[in-house]
């Protein structure tokens, strides 16, 4: 099969390659999948688990990106729940090789159906985007109606979908980002748009929860903004700074099937709307992940036309 590996962390982007590999095999548990489209976070390269494995050793050279739609076409031994020839999405298991492949095998826990009438490039923007926002809002953040949030990066892919969910449960959203981003942020539903170049953050005022996927001074200065009982929810790594009287929770997101279908369903009625920025094929990958641009969306790569 063709794959896209990366050998050399330095290297970045530019030492990835289009290789040919040997086609997975379903272990216990495991489907084997024939990907049709698969979501790519440029900042994978710099996660641990892109090039070793969970004791630590050397697991070059290796397939990178970790969101995907397909179609199963192998079952592993004692492998539940899905089929040969059914239309899945999901999240792929950090440490293993990832969906810049034509075939990925996966844990078949990881995936969840993908309905018929939803596009393979549109189901592959969801798992990383769409479950970061459902984790980080509903069970760290514990969202209340009526509460107000602070959506750092809201034009970008998690943003935007945490920006949507916690509009879509009642609560007051202020999202932020650069002045450019102003009408995408309120094109998503956001009340109010901070920029954080020209706008102090500040005159916000206070609020119940600040989504962070900034980290650095705009947290520190975030986490003062958070009134008593309040939360620090970030995906940036270990929180440096906490709310005087609320908690500061940092998580990595994990795939969960109900969640998957809960979002799914929520793109197909409308509820929510995907952020897709560049869209490549396989054969043209490497180009498109140029880290030197600033990307307000989803990356999605068709592997299979």
């Amino acid at each position: 099969m063709k794959a896209i590996v990366v050998t050399d962390q330095a290297a970045g982007a530019v030492g990835m390659k289009l290789v040919e590999r040997p086609a997975p095999q379903a272990a216990i548990n495991d489907v084997v999948v024939q990907v049709h489209a698969s979501g790519y976070v440029p900042t994978e390269l710099a996660w641990p688990s892109t090039w070793t494995d969970r004791l630590d050793r050397d697991r070059t050279p290796s397939i990178p990106g970790h969101e995907l739609t397909g179609v199963v076409t192998a079952l592993g031994y004692g492998t539940t729940g899905l089929s040969v020839g059914q239309r899945v999405f999901g999240l792929a298991d950090w440490y293993r090789d990832g969906t810049l492949a034509e075939y990925v095998a996966i844990e078949a826990r990881n995936l969840a159906p993908l309905p018929g009438d939803v596009d393979f490039a549109v189901g592959a923007s969801l798992p990383i985007s769409g479950l970061t926002a459902w984790q980080g809002l509903f069970q760290h953040g514990r969202l209340q109606a009526g509460q107000r949030v602070l959506a750092h990066g809201a034009a970008g892919a998690v943003g935007s979908m945490v920006t949507q969910l916690a509009r879509e449960f009642g609560a007051y959203v202020i999202g932020t980002g650069r002045a450019g981003d102003r009408k995408k942020v309120l094109d998503f539903g956001a009340e109010e748009f901070v920029d954080l170049d020209n706008d102090c953050l500040e005159d916000v005022g206070k609020v119940d929860l600040v989504f962070d996927v900034i980290g650095g001074d705009i947290q520190k200065r975030s986490s003062r903004l958070i009134r008593a009982g309040g939360t620090l929810v970030t995906i940036v790594g270990p929180a440096e700074a906490r709310p005087v009287d609320g908690l500061a929770v940092d998580f990595v997101v994990e795939s969960e099937r109900a969640q998957l279908i809960e979002i799914v369903q929520r793109v197909r009625d409308g509820r929510l709307r995907t952020n897709i920025n560049t869209v490549s094929t396989l054969h043209d990958a490497v180009t498109a992940f140029n880290p030197n641009e600033r990307r307000k969306g989803k990356t999605i790569i068709h592997v299979r036309p």
